[in-house]
Parts: structure tokens; C-alpha cells; sequence
């Protein structure tokens, strides 16, 4: 019987790790969609009338890990096409999909999220102008370079972009040494599967992760979003998670073993969870006697957090997904897509719901579903076989397309079209 590393290796599309590719990008809609929710003020563009304590942990946790996850997938990806195209190939693809995405959409989104966040303040007193909130929002371009490509949930494109040139900048520069190259390979190599075959290897990464979260600013991962200037706690956070993803593509064995779903992963997840949200109450407390102490294991508990939900979210999705479902194909598709647009479709479907009487609960699922329905339905209809979906993914044969391709084929008589 094959392994279940073996039966990966020869599969060209890991349709699991697309959807866990997915989950990552669209719990961040959902993420996003949350914020108007948290009953203090965080300097979101609107807050709503119905509010609930619960927002708050849900954000802690979900912060933690969906980034995380989605640059550990990234890494195992780009290893994958870089092996696959080659590494001039694999650079154009990645300036297409990433670099032209960063650009064009900053100056496409940017001004659509700033109106949002003055339509925000327009219903403060109640009175709502989309016109001239979206004439405020684009006459934000005439600050212009001030703030270029700053403040935006796009970030994330930035810093892919860096860590993916660092890889490959030292992948080149250690060749250049020889056998230096294939000796730290194997190094690494055989240290993760050290790390892999035993139940307290998740540590290795934990507590590397944990000193780095105790460089940041707040409790928990910073965003990135303010400048172009990386931040190197968060680019070695992000960076180490990419890398690992690199690293495990080529050790397959190593991969499934690691992320294995366990009761063992499932409890110190929920643990973890559990005493970061307690633990982070005393973060508004400067003046708690034990400050410092509370926020050294709620920094050890959000790295353990991190890397548990990170671990078991491939699992579970291993577990649920063993083999290819189309409407899951075509949702990790448009996962890319959903996220690039969706801020502003949140910010604004949060400003018309603000003072609906209805619970807070109801309006998330609205705000969250909504916007994810809206980003499924423009790319069905405008992006998938236009060439934007060919920019953001590669050629999507439709199935009209597909089935004129095999009517039109030359056949046998008394035979089926030729495939």
C-alpha cells in the first residue's frame, strides 16, 4: 500500500493544500468583516451598534495563524513551480502574479477603502453620501507619492515578494559555494524529519517563533501595513514559515508527518487558544503587578497557538479532502481574487448594516458571506477566462470551450471523437 506522501508526489495538483490555501485567504474576509464588531474602538472605519466580546477572541486567534498558514503553503508552492518552470520562468510568474497585483490594485482598492472609511464617519451623524464619499476617496491620489502603496491589506503581496527574493537570493548565493549548497540541504533535511518524528519537535519552532512575537509592538503579530520599510521580526516570522514551506516540498514524508492531524496537535490548539484570549485581558493594564510576567507566557502561548492551528488546519484538510472536489477547485481558484478585492465590498457592506436593529451575529454572517459571494460571482463573470484569472493563475479552460473542443475533434467512423 502507498504512503500518503507517495500518493502526493504523484499527484500534479494537491487539491487539499488548495483548499487550505483557500481557508487561509478567506478566513481573512472573515477576519476583516469582524472588526466593526469589537465593542472598544480600534480606529476601524465604522463600528457597529451591536457588539460583542466574543469579536475580540476570535480575532486574537484567527490573526495568529491564517498568515502563517498561507505563507507556509506559499513556500511549498513556489519550490513546486520553481522546479517544476525553472528559475527564469518561475521569476516572471511571480513578478506577473504578485508584483502587477501589488501595483494595480493599490491604486484600483486604495481609493474605494478610503471611502469607506469616510462613508464611516459620514454615518456617525447619520447621514451617508456614497458620491461624495467615493470623490473623497480618490482625491486621495492627489497626495500622491505620500503613502504609495502603504496602508492597505495588501501587504501580504509585498512581503511574498521579499521573502521569495531572499530564498532565491541565498538558494544562488550557496550554490556558488560548491558542495555547501547540498550539504546544508541535507542538514536540513534531516534535522526536520528529527523534528517531525517526535511529539515534542513542535517546540523546536515554537519557542524561536515566541521570541519574536516578544519583539512586537502590541500583543501578537503586527501588521505591516504603514510602511515599505520591512520589519525584520515580521519578515522572519512570515519569512521562517515561507522557508519551511520550501523546504518540505522536496521531503514529502517529512511534510505528512509533521502535519499529521493528532488529538495531541487538537488539544494543545485549543489550550493554547484558550490561555492567549485569557491572558491578553491584562494587555490594557500597565499597571497589573505582574505585567511583564503575564505577557511572557501569553507570548509563548500565541507561538504555540500559531504553529498548533497552523499544523492542524493541513491536517484536518488532509483528513476531509482525499480527492478532487470541482466546486472546491473552483473555490481556491477565486480564493486569490476574493481577497485582492474584498476590503472595500466589507468596509462598505459594514457601513450599511452599522445601525441595522438586528444581533451582531446576523450581521457578520451577512457582511462575511456577502462579500464572499460578491468576489465568487466578478470572478466567475469577469475574471476566471478573461486575462486577469490568466494573470492571477494561469489559462482556466471553460467547460463550452472544453466540450466544442471535443465535439469539433476528428473522429473514427462508427467511433467516439478522438481525445
Amino acid at each position: 500500500m502507498k504512503t500518503a506522501a507517495q500518493l502526493e508526489s504523484n499527484s500534479a495538483r494537491l487539491d487539499y493544500l488548495d483548499a487550505v490555501r483557500a481557508f487561509a485567504l478567506l478566513l481573512g474576509v472573515v477576519f476583516h468583516a469582524s472588526l466593526s464588531f469589537l465593542p472598544i474602538p480600534v480606529g476601524w472605519a465604522v463600528m457597529d451598534i451591536e457588539t460583542s466580546p466574543f469579536i475580540r477572541g476570535f480575532i486574537l486567534v484567527s490573526h495568529s495563524f491564517r498568515m502563517a498558514l498561507f505563507f507556509l503553503i506559499a513556500g511549498f508552492f513556489s519550490h513546486m513551480s520553481f522546479h517544476r518552470k525553472g528559475g527564469g520562468a518561475f521569476l516572471r510568474q511571480r513578478v506577473v502574479r504578485l508584483g502587477v497585483p501589488f501595483v494595480a490594485g493599490w491604486f484600483i482598492l486604495w481609493p474605494l477603502i478610503v471611502s469607506g472609511w469616510i462613508m464611516g464617519g459620514q454615518s456617525l451623524s447619520g447621514e451617508v453620501q456614497v458620491i461624495a464619499g467615493l470623490k473623497g476617496g480618490f482625491a486621495i491620489l492627489k497626495e500622491l507619492p505620500k503613502g504609495i502603496f502603504t496602508q492597505t491589506h495588501l501587504w501580504f503581496l509585498y512581503y511574498l515578494m521579499m521573502i521569495t527574493a531572499g530564498v532565491l537570493a541565498s538558494r544562488i548565493i550557496l550554490k556558488w559555494t560548491g558542495r555547501g549548497y547540498d550539504r546544508l540541504a541535507r542538514m536540513l533535511d534531516s534535522t526536520l524529519a528529527w523534528i517531525a518524528a517526535r511529539r515534542l519537535g513542535i517546540w523546536a519552532f515554537i519557542l524561536p517563533t515566541a521570541g519574536l512575537v516578544w519583539l512586537m509592538r502590541g500583543w501578537g503579530m503586527d501588521t505591516p501595513d504603514k510602511s515599505l520599510v520591512p520589519v525584520l521580526r515580521i519578515t522572519l516570522v512570515y519569512g521562517g514559515f515561507f522557508t519551511l514551506g520550501w523546504a518540505l516540498h522536496r521531503n514529502r514524508e517529512t511534510f505528512v508527518r509533521l502535519t499529521k492531524l493528532t488529538a495531541g496537535k487538537v488539544l494543545l490548539a485549543v489550550v493554547a487558544s484558550g490561555l492567549s484570549v485569557v491572558l491578553s485581558s491584562v494587555q490594557a493594564d500597565l499597571s497589573h503587578p505582574h505585567f511583564t510576567a503575564m505577557r511572557a507566557g501569553f507570548v509563548l502561548c500565541y507561538a504555540t497557538m500559531m504553529w498548533s492551528l497552523v499544523l492542524v488546519s493541513i491536517g484536518t484538510f488532509r483528513l476531509l479532502i482525499r480527492r478532487t472536489y470541482p466546486c472546491i477547485r473552483y473555490v481556491a481558484d477565486a480564493s486569490y481574487w476574493i481577497y485582492l478585492v474584498h476590503l472595500p465590498v466589507v468596509v462598505w457592506l459594514q457601513v450599511t448594516v452599522a445601525e441595522w436593529p438586528l444581533p451582531w451575529s446576523v450581521k457578520w454572517a451577512f457582511v462575511s458571506l456577502a462579500s464572499i459571494l460578491i468576489g465568487l460571482a466578478s470572478y466567475g463573470l469577469l475574471v476566471r477566462y478573461s486575462w486577469v484569472g490568466r494573470l492571477l493563475h494561469g489559462r482556466r479552460v471553460s467547460s463550452v470551450k472544453r466540450l466544442e473542443k471535443t465535439v469539433s475533434a476528428p473522429t473514427i467512423p462508427g467511433q467516439f471523437p478522438v481525445r
